[in-house]
């Protein structure tokens, strides 16, 4: 995790301060991008970094971690459709789930 000093500095300063950004990186081939808001942080990763079954059991690895860090869900959605979760850890089963079944036209 990161020192507290830092995270207390991110998270505290103005609502109206410019959204820094973190850049990490769970494996040389995957790059998450964190944005902290005022009330929430999120991220995005390039789902085509993510091919594969390994891919998504190092993604999957990385939500859980976050969500065990944290103690609270993570919860990932489409750039295209922001705010209907897909993906995400859930802390009382301790495990990542499926949230939203395909989309039917």
């Amino acid at each position: 995790m990161f020192p507290v000093s830092w995270t207390e500095g991110v998270l505290s300063r103005p609502a109206d301060a410019e959204c820094p950004d973190l850049r990490v990186r769970p494996t040389d081939d995957v790059l998450a991008i964190f944005r902290f808001h005022a009330t929430e942080v999120d991220f995005d990763v390039d789902l085509r970094e993510l091919q594969g079954q390994e891919w998504l059991d190092v993604f999957c690895g990385f939500l859980r971690e976050i969500g065990r860090g944290l103690g609270k869900p993570v919860l990932t959605d489409s750039e295209s459709d922001y705010g209907r979760p897909v993906l995400g850890f859930d802390v009382e089963a301790d495990r990542v789930a499926l949230l939203a079944g395909p989309q039917v036209e």
